[in-house]
């Protein structure tokens, strides 16, 4: 059947007729459906999407869509999608990678991709180890982690994906929990709808060999406190009861309760993701409490 611009998509043309071979329980399957969700409402012809990967196990994600894909090599993703979009600025086209294969052997490229700021989308499913080859350290596992590589506790210090994206002047960068579908869906729209490069983080637990990384943020049972989710022109409220919410101490961003101490929502700080001094971003990609998700960054 010939597609048009009217053609109505389900989730279900986007789905390859591959086995999807990922551990049980592994939060790239809900990434992968979010994404095939996602693409049925971007008006976009299925024949005008290319999805690119490195090596990892995030990097499968081609096989899995029933659109254009390349399964690239270790970290060259972004150069093989710069060249996909230049020579056909007219396709979408996202790159699926993980933390060992963007910010390892792949560094160089995402930095540049990054500052060359091409009309491409990245999603980075950030999991803080190296799944496919069975646990080793990658390069944003925490300080101590003990893996297979590191018996005795890893001792290098973690890269910050968002920090790395602000320092190459990335004009969008998101973070969502791989456990928050609804929020990967509107994300996913936005760096569509956006003129350069995306980079979406996605907090991805591994339940073979990094199991409970995000629990501290991601748990049912806590995310509703130690979780902020912004949005452009919305003051930065969160909390249970919607009754904590965020404002400038200084140079510090401070927690406050409304209603205590004559905090009123007037008083909590209104998300600018448009912004381009990025010293506000900064801060709220370094906020340990709670963490702050959704597009943090979009001019």
């Amino acid at each position: 059947m010939e597609t048009t611009l009217d053609t109505k998509y389900t989730f279900k043309d986007f789905a390859s007729d591959q086995e999807v071979r990922w551990c049980p329980g592994c939060d790239d399957y809900v990434v992968l459906r979010s994404i095939q969700k996602a693409m049925a409402d971007m008006n976009v012809k299925k024949e005008d999407i290319v999805f690119i990967s490195g090596i990892g196990c995030s990097s499968r994600f081609p096989y899995y869509m029933n659109t254009y894909g390349m399964h690239g090599i270790h970290g060259r993703a972004p150069a093989i999608a710069s060249g996909v979009k230049l020579a056909n600025p007219d396709l979408s086209v996202w790159i699926v990678t993980g933390d060992g294969d963007s910010m390892a052997i792949g560094g160089n490229h995402l930095i540049h991709v990054l500052r060359r700021n091409i009309n491409l989308n990245i999603i980075l499913l950030n999991n803080e180890i190296y799944g496919l080859t069975k646990g080793q350290f990658s390069p944003t596992s925490v300080l101590g982690q003990k893996t297979k590589s590191s018996p005795y506790g890893n001792t290098q210090p973690p890269f910050s994906p968002g920090e790395l994206a602000l320092g190459s002047n990335a004009r969008f960068y998101a973070r969502i929990p791989g456990n928050n579908p609804k929020g990967q869906i509107e994300i996913f729209h936005e760096a569509q709808q956006f003129n350069g490069t995306s980079l979406i983080e996605v907090l991805q637990n591994c339940v073979i060999f990094n199991d409970g990384c995000f629990d501290h943020v991601t748990d049912k049972t806590v995310k509703d406190e130690k979780q902020i989710y912004v949005e452009h022109g919305k003051p930065m409220i969160f909390g249970k009861d919607r009754d904590k919410g965020l404002v400038l101490n200084g140079l510090k961003l401070e927690v406050v309760t409304i209603g205590e101490n004559g905090i009123a929502e007037d008083n909590i700080l209104v998300h600018d993701a448009k912004q381009e001094d990025k010293t506000l971003h900064q801060m709220l990609v370094n906020l340990a409490y709670p963490l702050v998700t959704g597009v943090i960054r979009s001019f």
